[in-house]
């Protein structure tokens, strides 16, 4: 048990920052503390098509796979997939984009000092654990099912420009959860949805539905139309997802928090991700929800198996623990269950899923970090120092996003969601 938690402890910080652009996808992984803690897909590139199994991602932009000439590319995977390696001279569609491509020049704002046509468009991504991908640009066919309107699939496809890593460090190069790749979905024009979008393909409308139950999940390109939901503006102008957080609830009554916790703005505010597991919270607010969770449960015994705060619970953890609601602006609520923020690790042993963000850095305590897949204490710190130094930023990721319906409407450019049964299906128009 001590070990496997490790393992996803370590993992957390390298997987956040990373989502998918197809248009009507199955994921397959389950985003929990004791398992693969990340969520992934597969798509297929080239002329003929070869499949590529890529994490899927919001925190990031570009999608990029592993390519032939790569260094310290992993060549298996202990998620039990079988890898594949790019080869740009394999496939008949497949080009080069070099560094004075408008492509080169719209994602670097100009274009690159010394470029000329005989040089590739290069790319370099660090995440925050440290990790690294570095490669350069191509173009390619991207193959993908696509809802039709008689409710069957077909396929679509289009061509877009993505990394081809040539080189990564860090854990992208580790076997155990070695992927192809990472695709993407934040609002960058570079981003695959984007382009897409750009080609009047789709529209730039994405939604995932991520299953802690059975594990897996969906995504999909297009607008919902069923389940019904709210939704919330997205803050203008940033380069995450950001929302505004009004108040939380917890069991009915409202935290007495200090308002700079609901401010937005740079380095501040409200951040709806995947890719992260735990639930980071500063100082004070972790000790105010810790203290209303166990109200009821003033002589529960606590271990703390490696690092997490662990109890034995022999009844059923929603009838015994209150409910959770994050307001958001547009009377928006956010409903995380016990069973979202704890996670069960043996046989009636929870462990929470709150961290103390003030115990990861000196400059931690100020921050919210609601997670989805997870850290570990000397990776956590540098991603919380990476991403949101000193900051006020509250992270909404897999945990508290699981088992809901989660729709990022770019278009229109607000996000919503509903409970939802996530092994069942979900209606898109086409």
């Amino acid at each position: 048990e001590g070990g496997n938690i490790t393992a996803h402890l370590a993992h957390d910080v390298s997987r956040r920052g990373r989502l998918l652009d197809a248009v009507d996808v199955p994921l397959g992984g389950l985003g929990l503390p004791t398992d693969t803690g990340l969520y992934y897909t597969k798509i297929e590139i080239g002329t003929p098509p070869k499949p590529f199994h890529v994490q899927v991602d919001t925190g990031s932009d570009i999608l990029w796979v592993n390519c032939i000439t790569c260094d310290k590319c992993p060549h298996k995977s202990g998620l039990g997939i079988d890898l594949m390696l790019y080869d740009p001279k394999g496939s008949s569609s497949g080009s080069t984009v070099s560094c004075d491509q408008p492509f080169c020049a719209a994602t670097y704002g100009g274009k690159l000092p010394g470029c000329t046509a005989s040089l590739p468009c290069e790319y370099s991504v660090m995440y925050g654990d440290g990790s690294t991908t570095t490669g350069y640009f191509v173009s390619d066919s991207l193959q993908y099912n696509q809802v039709s309107g008689d409710g069957q699939t077909r396929y679509g496809n289009g061509s877009v420009t993505f990394g081809c890593g040539a080189q990564q460090g860090g854990d992208l190069g580790n076997t155990n959860q070695a992927l192809d790749g990472i695709i993407g979905f934040g609002q960058s024009n570079t981003s695959m949805l984007s382009q897409l979008a750009a080609a009047g393909k789709v529209k730039k409308i994405f939604s995932h539905c991520l299953d802690t139950i059975t594990g897996g999940g969906i995504f999909a390109i297009g607008e919902v139309v069923q389940p019904k939901m709210k939704s919330t503006p997205l803050i203008p102008n940033m380069p995450h997802y950001n929302v505004k957080l009004k108040s939380i609830d917890v069991g009915g009554t409202a935290l007495q928090l200090p308002s700079h916790i609901f401010e937005t703005g740079e380095k501040k505010g409200t951040i709806i991700d995947s890719g992260t597991t735990l639930t980071y919270l500063p100082e004070l607010v972790y000790k105010e929800v810790m203290a209303k969770i166990f109200a009821k449960h003033q002589d529960m015994t606590f271990r703390s198996i490696q690092d997490f705060l662990c109890f034995q619970y022999h009844e059923s953890v929603d009838d015994g623990f209150p409910k959770i609601i994050f307001h958001f602006e547009n009377d928006l609520g956010l409903n995380v269950y016990p069973h979202d923020y704890f996670f069960q690790n043996g046989d009636n042993l929870y462990c929470v899923g709150f961290q103390n963000g003030g115990l990861q850095s000196k400059d931690g305590k100020d921050m919210v970090l609601l997670g989805g897949h997870y850290f570990s204490a000397h990776e956590g710190f540098f991603f919380l120092k990476k991403i949101c130094l000193s900051c006020h930023c509250l992270f909404l990721s897999d945990l508290v996003l699981s088992n809901k319906v989660v729709v990022y409407d770019l278009e229109n450019q607000v996000v919503g969601w509903a409970d939802y049964n996530c092994s069942s299906s979900m209606k898109v128009k086409d």
